[in-house]
């Protein structure tokens, strides 16, 4: 899109009422505190000062926070066929799963298994250009983090992942 396209659609993000706003940011990550946060920092100069609230927003949320969005994530390569926006997204996100062979795929599996069993929620990674081959490896690497390394870990996977869908929400004009 031409940047004034851009420009036009920020506009509109920063005209939404507060309640439309936090409803159209809940898409991008699902922690309440984050789209109020985010929410409240409006308007904002350009794309980039968007970005960057919703990544340092991401990244400040506490642990619960963090929990509570990422409930609303698919576990790699099961991005399913609802029509909502974030079905939609994890779909195009995941699209590298897709491509791969089918022993990747039962490995990713597998491996979704272990790591819930081992940190307690799904194994988020930023899937956008990545193949399968490399969500796997990244998930076998990742497994023998210490909590406090993961979290970390996902908290900056979830900040990027939030980045990215604001473009893309900003891209659909809202």
């Amino acid at each position: 899109m031409p940047e004034g396209e851009h420009d036009t659609a920020l506009a509109a993000f920063n005209a939404l009422s507060a309640a439309r706003a936090r409803e159209a940011l809940l898409s991008c990550c699902a922690a309440a505190r984050f789209a109020a946060a985010v929410e409240g920092r409006r308007p904002f100069a350009d794309r980039e000062d968007l970005v960057t609230s919703v990544e340092q927003s991401v990244l400040q949320l506490p642990w619960s926070c963090v929990i509570e969005a990422l409930a609303a994530h698919p576990r790699i390569g099961e991005a399913g066929p609802g029509k909502a926006r974030e079905a939609s997204w994890s779909r195009g996100e995941q699209s590298g799963v897709a491509e791969a062979g089918e022993a990747t795929r039962d490995a990713l599996v597998a491996g979704n298994h272990a790591y819930e069993r081992r940190f307690g929620h799904v194994y988020l990674v930023c899937a956008t250009g990545r193949s399968g081959e490399e969500m796997l490896a990244l998930l076998h690497a990742r497994l023998s983090n210490d909590e406090r390394r993961e979290r970390r870990v996902v908290r900056a996977e979830l900040a990027k992942i939030t980045g990215l869908r604001v473009i893309k929400l900003l891209e659909g004009v809202i």
